[in-house]
C-alpha cells in the first residue's frame, strides 16, 4: 500500500485509490490516504453513556481508539460473525478512529472522473456518500467519513463561533472561488467566512466546475478582477484539489492566485503532494481560523 501512495504522490494525476470493504449488505469504499492499517477486530471495551454509533475502545500499540461501528450509523443489523469483522484504522481530521466492517476485499486505482455525486433522488444516499463508482457490475459507495464522525462529536467540525476571536476588518472586496463538494461544508464555509467579512465566495461542487469557471473567466480577460484567492477541497468528484491545483499553477493566465487547500487530509505524505503541485496553503479541516488567518496573509 505505501509504494502506490507514492506512486499517486509523484503522478500528481486526477486518481485515487479505494479499499472496498461490506458492510451489512452494502458495499462501501474509503480511500486508501486516509487509511493507516487494516487490522482483524480485537474484543473492544465498552464506555458508558457513550454515543449509539461508537462501540467502545481498543488499545492499538501504544495508542486507544475509538471504534465506530458502521453497521450502526448505516443502519444494517448487527453483525452475524463479529468474529471475522474488522477495523479500519483510518486518519481524518487529525483524529485517529476505528471503524468496524464485515469484511474487505481488494483496493482499485480509480480516476475521480468515474466518480458521480449522489443525486437528491438517491434516499437521502447523499447525507451518507460522497460519491458512487460502478465497478464489476456493482456500485461502490464512498462513505462521508468526517461527516459520521462531526455527527457523533460536533467539536471535530468547523465552529463559526471560533471566527468571533479573529475581531473585524474589511475584507468585503475580495473575491474567493471555493471547490467543496459537501453540501453541508459549503454553507458552514459561506457561514464562517462571511462571519470573517469574505461574503464574495463562489462555491463550485468539484474542481472541475471551478477550473471550468476560471476558463471562462480567462476568455473575458477578467480573472483577476473575478477571483483573488481558491480555496479547494481534496476529496471531490470528477476533479480532485490536487488536480485543480497543479492545473491553475501550469496555467500561466492563473498561476499567480494564490490556492489554499482545505481538507480532512493534510497528512505528512498529502502536505508534500500539494507542496509539489504549487498550493500557496494547507489548512487540515476544521481549523477555520488558520484557515482565515492564511487566506489574510495570501491576500
Amino acid at each position: 500500500m505505501q509504494q502506490n501512495k507514492e506512486i499517486l504522490l509523484e503522478s500528481g494525476t486526477n486518481e485515487l485509490e479505494v479499499i472496498v470493504f461490506q458492510v451489512g449488505t452494502g458495499v462501501f469504499g474509503i480511500n486508501v490516504m486516509k487509511v493507516r492499517e487494516i487490522i482483524k477486530a480485537p474484543p473492544v471495551t465498552s464506555m458508558p453513556n457513550s454515543h449509539p454509533h461508537i462501540e467502545g475502545i481498543v488499545r492499538l500499540r501504544d495508542e486507544v481508539l475509538t471504534v465506530v461501528n458502521l453497521t450502526t450509523v448505516l443502519g444494517f443489523p448487527p453483525s452475524e460473525h463479529p468474529e471475522e469483522d474488522k477495523l479500519i484504522i483510518s486518519e481524518l481530521n487529525q483524529l485517529k478512529v476505528a471503524f468496524r466492517v464485515q469484511s474487505v476485499s481488494r483496493i482499485h486505482r480509480l480516476s475521480w472522473e468515474q466518480i458521480e455525486k449522489p443525486t437528491d433522488l438517491s434516499q437521502n444516499l447523499e447525507s451518507a456518500a460522497t460519491g458512487v463508482v460502478k465497478l464489476d457490475d456493482q456500485m461502490i459507495l464512498l462513505l462521508d467519513f468526517e461527516k459520521v464522525v462531526v455527527d457523533i462529536n460536533p467539536d471535530k467540525g468547523i465552529n463559526v463561533s471560533q471566527v468571533k476571536t479573529l475581531g473585524k476588518r474589511e475584507r468585503r472586496h475580495k473575491k474567493i472561488v471555493a471547490a467543496e463538494d459537501s453540501a453541508m461544508l459549503q454553507k458552514l464555509l459561506h457561514d464562517t467566512l462571511a462571519e470573517a467579512g469574505y461574503d464574495q465566495v463562489t462555491f463550485f461542487q468539484n474542481g472541475k466546475e471551478a477550473w471550468e469557471y476560471l476558463e471562462y473567466l480567462k476568455s473575458t480577460g477578467d480573472v483577476h478582477n473575478e477571483v483573488q484567492l481558491i480555496i479547494t477541497d481534496l476529496e471531490m468528484p470528477k476533479m480532485d484539489g490536487h488536480h485543480l491545483t497543479r492545473k491553475i499553477k501550469e496555467d500561466e493566465s492563473l498561476k499567480d492566485i494564490p490556492v489554499i487547500i482545505f481538507s480532512s487530509l493534510i497528512t505528512d505524505d498529502l502536505y508534500h503532494k500539494g507542496e509539489r503541485v504549487g498550493a500557496d496553503g494547507q489548512v487540515s479541516k476544521p481549523e477555520i481560523v488558520k484557515l482565515i488567518g492564511q487566506i489574510d496573509q495570501l491576500i
